[in-house]
């Protein structure tokens, strides 16, 4: 895998400039990268630089997505390792009867405010991704239990014994490219039908149905399939 020497920029400025213009403003960034307001004791997290939304209505359920997440991140095929998941079931109708549950990167995210040691934080090197440095882990699960979505989106790894989330590929050690925002994503990569997709803007936040979008053409309209929007359950 090559070397990533790229320095990530912030509004056309590199890392070390963009943190020289907070501190000149009287901002201060923590360890887990939210700033401090001058004069005042509130935390600002600053928003992902990406997000994944999905098409449920695309999905076949394949689990590709799920596969290759587990394989850039751990070097293994395993869907207990993947980060993105997908639920089936086989009651209900179409499209509800699959479900993909991927990180939202939340604008104030209750996981990061919730480790008590700083390993789930906000990474301003790679676009401002929440992530997981498993070096701090600990594995107390609070991130988990403070994540508001079903099926949570951290996931608690049994091998490591620590807790995992989705980076946006930002941390892939198997994984031949740049990842992250500005890079690639796997599972948007490999989705043979492209049911999932990486966008820049922000979903809106506390809707449960905000990241999951209508991502059908016109080519999968002339295939004979809809693309009309459903209204799904839940």
């Amino acid at each position: 895998m090559a070397e990533q020497t790229t320095e990530p920029r912030f509004g056309g400025m590199d890392r070390r400039t963009f943190l020289k213009t907070l501190s000149a403003a009287g901002i201060t960034a923590t360890a887990g990268a939210a700033f401090m307001l001058p004069g005042s004791d509130l935390m600002v997290m600053p928003n992902s630089h990406g997000f994944l939304v999905v098409d449920m209505a695309k999905c076949m359920g394949c689990t590709t997505c799920m596969m290759t997440c587990s394989l850039v991140h751990h070097g293994e095929a395993s869907l207990s390792l993947s980060r993105i998941q997908i639920q089936q079931d086989s009651f209900q109708n179409f499209p509800n009867d699959i479900h993909m549950a991927v990180c939202h990167q939340c604008e104030d995210a209750p996981c990061v405010n919730a480790c008590p040691v700083e390993a789930d934080h906000v990474d301003i090197v790679h676009g401002n991704v929440r992530t997981i440095d498993p070096d701090r882990c600990i594995g107390c699960t609070q991130c988990i239990d403070a994540c508001p979505w079903l099926p949570k989106r951290l996931q608690f790894n049994p091998e490591t014994k620590k807790v995992q989330k989705c980076d946006l590929c930002a941390n892939t050690p198997y994984l031949r490219e740049k990842g992250g925002p500005g890079g690639t994503q796997s599972c948007v990569k490999v989705c043979s039908v492209g049911a999932i997709a990486f966008v820049e803007k922000m979903p809106k936040q506390h809707d449960p149905h905000a990241y999951n979008v209508n991502l059908r053409t016109q080519g999968w309209k002339e295939l004979g399939m809809t693309t009309e929007d459903f209204e799904l359950e839940g």
